[in-house]
């Protein structure tokens, strides 16, 4: 099959249409990339090792691709994936291309024949008769000095990207980083904390131990809990740090007096706590969390609505993060209410709520976010961060809450090549769902070049505090 990008991919299919689109396009293809929320590592940059080979840097890590390929029967480990044996890349790369046409459509598909053909030059499909070809192609590629992780970083046209850290990294690898006088990027740590707010979280006992102990403090000391979270939050701050995110099951929130949540901590640490108290805790936990953003600055992400680890025998076998994490149904309303009833009109405080139940964008999303100025729209995430939920989700919040309540593209990947094919996916769809209101007299074209450059440009950097 022939890969060929069209340079108008994803505008609308009305010629007139089309043609506001692809202006509108013209005025944002070019410019810089803000990532402020995402999983690579920092060490990738640090390090500027070439990469290994076209399977590792492609497929392994990218659970997108593999959960497909599993649920077509072909097992993960043989593909190294997750805490697997490392797999032949070869074979692995060969898996891929005799299963192409299983991407066909899918967002996956879209974002891998772009960087195929946009940074490796090919004009073929990946297929069963080609595979070695391809892989050999791109090997080639990647021993080339211009695709080491520095190379492309400045050939993406990033401008910020963050990382995404547990509480107690030392952070060196980005002091390193922001230390390195032939390194120009700006690399941002997050502050991510769930492991050490859920008491249902593995190991929850030796990491609060860990915390505490680093800030001096006893185990089951509420308080000195709650001033080690505060120092490390202090730390990633004094290291770049603009965000704590924090991936919950659901954005439940109660607010509990010190007396009543120190009673849940203690059996908490204490490995007494049922599910209900567990709820409770982290409930409480996550309320708190917006009281210490208020004070320290930093902005709050809130990504809710993932069955982790659905398949336990996955996760026994290969470990988290391995594709089988499934979105369940999302409440944003009640369920923040109380966070909001105790921080919601406080100035400076920055919450952006994401989904992966689109439902909600519309019901409960966008009026949040047109009333309350703390909050945000987040932008589509994970499995809606596609072409057609993309429209959709643009669709379901414009009209309540307009554009300028929403974070900017959150590209939130792990796959590195793909940062930029997910960006100008954003830009040309947001170029679209703009050039559908000029074609329709509901915005002039000056207006709608103004919005589309704030998109890329001034929202992720308001709502980022960049």
């Amino acid at each position: 099959m022939p890969l060929r990008l069209d340079p108008d991919r994803l505008f609308p299919v009305d010629p007139a249409t089309r043609v506001i689109a692809r202006d509108l396009y013209q005025s944002v293809a070019h410019l810089p990339i803000t990532s402020p929320h995402g999983h690579v590592s920092p060490s990738l940059l640090r390090d500027d090792e070439p990469f290994s080979d076209p399977a590792s840097l492609l497929l392994t890590h990218d659970h997108y691709v593999t959960r497909l390929l599993h649920a077509a029967g072909i097992d993960p480990a043989t593909l190294g994936v997750g805490t697997a044996a490392p797999a032949d890349p070869l074979h692995a790369w060969r898996t891929l291309a005799e299963n192409w046409h299983l991407l066909a459509g899918t967002a996956s598909g879209y974002w891998l024949n772009d960087e195929l053909s946009t940074l490796f030059g090919l004009d073929e499909e990946p297929s069963a008769e080609n595979a070695d070809a391809t892989y050999d192609a791109i090997s080639a590629r990647l021993a080339e000095p211009g695709y080491r992780p520095r190379a492309l970083f400045d050939r993406f046209g990033i401008e910020v990207l963050a990382t995404t850290d547990d509480p107690m990294d030392d952070l060196s690898v980005h002091a390193e980083l922001a230390e390195d006088p032939s390194f120009a990027g700006r690399v941002l740590p997050t502050f991510r904390p769930d492991a050490y707010l859920d008491p249902t979280a593995p190991d929850f006992r030796a990491r609060i131990e860990r915390l505490t102990e680093a800030n001096g403090t006893a185990p089951d000391d509420f308080a000195g809990y709650l001033a080690a979270l505060e120092a490390r939050r202090a730390h990633f701050i004094a290291h770049g740090a603009v965000s704590a995110d924090h991936g919950v099951r659901e954005p439940y929130t109660v607010d509990l007096t010190d007396d009543e949540a120190s009673v849940l901590y203690r059996r908490a640490v204490a490995g007494d706590l049922d599910a209900a108290g567990a709820r409770e805790f982290s409930g409480n936990m996550l309320l708190r969390m917006a009281g210490m953003s208020a004070r320290d600055g930093l902005v709050m992400t809130i990504h809710p609505g993932v069955y982790r680890n659905h398949s336990s025998a996955t996760f026994a076998r290969l470990g988290p993060d391995t594709g089988h994490d499934i979105p369940v149904t999302t409440t944003y309303t009640a369920n923040l209410r109380p966070l909001l009833e105790r921080h919601g009109l406080e100035p400076g405080l920055h919450i952006v709520l994401f989904a992966v139940d689109e439902t909600v964008y519309s019901r409960e999303v966008a009026p949040l976010a047109g009333f309350y100025p703390s909050v945000f729209i987040g932008a589509p995430w994970w499995f809606l961060d596609a072409p057609d939920a993309v429209l959709r989700f643009r669709a379901a919040v414009t009209e309540t809450a307009g554009f300028y309540r929403g974070s900017g593209f959150i590209d939130d990947t792990r796959a590195f090549l793909s940062i930029p094919a997910r960006h100008d996916m954003a830009r040309r769809l947001d170029s679209a769902f703009l050039a559908r209101l000029v074609r329709e007299g509901r915005m002039s074209p000056s207006r709608a070049e103004s919005v589309a450059v704030d998109l890329v440009d001034a929202l992720p950097r308001r709502v980022f505090k960049l």
